[in-house]
């Protein structure tokens, strides 16, 4: 079988829905072919996802300073930054972002911060994500992939009724490591988006070359999450835009605002309806539930 041929049956497996033996992980892994790589990872996009592309624009607060005033309507997501050392603490922070946001969904912490304030204990760990969603928070906003070692914790706060939001990657030189971990934890521990780019600086610059291949392989690999997410304020718009045709369906941190020194074409929600169009999907706002808010219409 040549190369073509192989990579063809590949995805023939891949659109059928059929898992892939070791051997096959490892041939679209390692290919080259970007773009025969970026339209498989596309045509299974389309057909999990349809023809839309979700994103929702964050406004993020200290964990440490919630501010006094109500935040920014625009937004779909009020997102916690950072965490406080005292378990109690964290759910004040919780109780003030909830005042300031009104009828946004606020969102915060990562999981292992929150395992880790509990020494581990899952009885502690049970009392604090029961505390947190009486306090109103919607959802735990990351599992980091590297720093979950009991996917477990996943489905106990899911069960205590703060389910995790989105799997994100911490460190470059993990990245095929946490695509294989995810994959490999199955439909039993499922969370709605994974975010599969590396949020920390590596010492060897990324190129787009890189990313975009790792957007792809993720839509591929991973099927125990509903969307492939790019972070708009990390990556940027062009970014964004290419990931969207290999295989990204969402698109995370896109500023509330509505205004731009740069004028109306830049302000951001015109620049990310734009560029989805561009990407040939139709472009659906959402909030920090997951819940629709609107389609933008050209």
């Amino acid at each position: 079988m040549t190369t073509a041929s192989r990579f063809e049956a590949i995805g023939d497996k891949v659109q059928a829905g059929v898992p892939l033996s070791a051997s096959e992980i490892a041939a679209l892994s390692e290919t080259c072919n970007l773009l025969r790589l970026g339209a498989l990872a596309d045509e299974r996009r389309r057909k999990t996802r349809g023809d839309r592309a979700t994103f929702v624009r964050v406004a993020e607060v200290p964990a440490t300073g919630i501010p006094g005033e109500s935040v920014s309507r625009p937004a779909g997501e009020v997102r916690l930054a950072g965490c406080p050392a005292a378990a109690s603490r964290v759910v004040e922070a919780v109780r003030a972002a909830v005042r300031a946001a009104g009828n946004v969904p606020v969102s915060g912490f990562a999981l292992d911060e929150l395992v880790d304030l509990c020494a581990g204990d899952v009885a502690r760990f049970d009392d604090l994500i029961a505390a947190l969603r009486a306090a109103g928070l919607a959802y735990v906003a990351e599992a980091r992939v590297e720093r979950t070692a009991d996917p477990a914790w996943i489905a106990r706060a899911a069960a205590g009724g703060v389910p995790v939001a989105r799997w994100t990657v911490d460190s470059s030189l993990a990245g095929g490591e946490a695509l294989r971990r995810v994959a490999g934890w199955g439909a039993d521990v499922s969370v709605p988006v994974f975010a599969p780019l590396p949020r920390a600086s590596s010492e060897r610059p990324s190129t787009g070359y890189e990313d975009v291949r790792q957007v792809a392989l993720a839509r591929l690999l991973v099927d125990n999450t509903e969307s492939i997410q790019v972070d708009w304020r990390r990556y940027g718009p062009q970014l964004a835009q290419v990931a969207l045709t290999f295989g990204a369906d969402d698109v995370d941190g896109v500023s509330p605002s509505d205004a731009s020194q740069h004028g109306l074409r830049r302000a951001p929600l015109e620049e990310i309806t734009r560029n989805i169009r561009a990407a040939g999907l139709v472009p659906v706002e959402r909030d920090g539930r997951f819940r629709k808010l609107r389609t933008h219409q050209p």
